[in-house]
């Protein structure tokens, strides 16, 4: 069998590139506007402890929450700090940042007296992104009064308890100095 297509004289369409686009905003009196991104489902409505909460949505400031920061704060949030910080660089286009982030907020209430949780936006901030070399996401780097912690660096996807085993592991490094 033979199939013969006729030739058109209309050119095809061109092929579209489909990029995602996401903004989150937040203001210092804690209150947060919900990131929001082109790719997102938002039909797709979890149940969490039988609240309604969005997989894509992060809450921006609060007790016990991590907080999204920008190159503007970093100085302040995270390098004038006085107990221990833990930057997650993310991009909401990063599936293993979504993956890990349920992990990372419910350690963030957790370790929440000990240790304060950050997160970077990759694309929106690439002054930080080269200033700290980040070639992978998720990235988490600890830091302690200004520096970054000496082979605290840990790029990729990671599990809860692999993630509060890495926590520990540096917390106590720290309260030793």
């Amino acid at each position: 069998m033979t199939i013969a297509f006729a030739p058109t004289s209309k050119p095809l369409p061109p092929v579209r590139a489909i990029t995602a686009t996401a903004s989150c905003a937040y203001n210092a009196s804690s209150s947060y506007t919900p990131c929001s991104s082109s790719f997102s489902n938002r039909s797709k409505i979890q149940l969490r402890n039988g609240r309604k909460s969005s997989p894509l949505l992060i809450k921006c400031g609060g007790s016990g929450a991590v907080q999204e920061i920008d190159e503007s704060q970093f100085d302040d949030v995270v390098l004038k700090s006085t107990c221990p910080v833990l930057v997650e660089f993310v991009a909401t286009w990063c599936g293993p940042c979504r993956l890990v982030a349920p992990a990372v907020q419910s350690l963030a209430k957790e370790y929440e007296s000990k240790l304060t949780i950050v997160k970077v936006d990759h694309d929106a901030n690439p002054g930080l992104i080269e200033e700290y070399k980040v070639y992978g996401l998720p990235a988490l780097i600890m830091f302690q009064n200004g520096k970054e912690i000496p082979e605290s660096r840990r790029e990729g996807a990671i599990s809860k308890s692999k993630l509060k085993e890495y926590i520990d592991k540096y917390l106590e490094s720290v309260s030793v100095v």
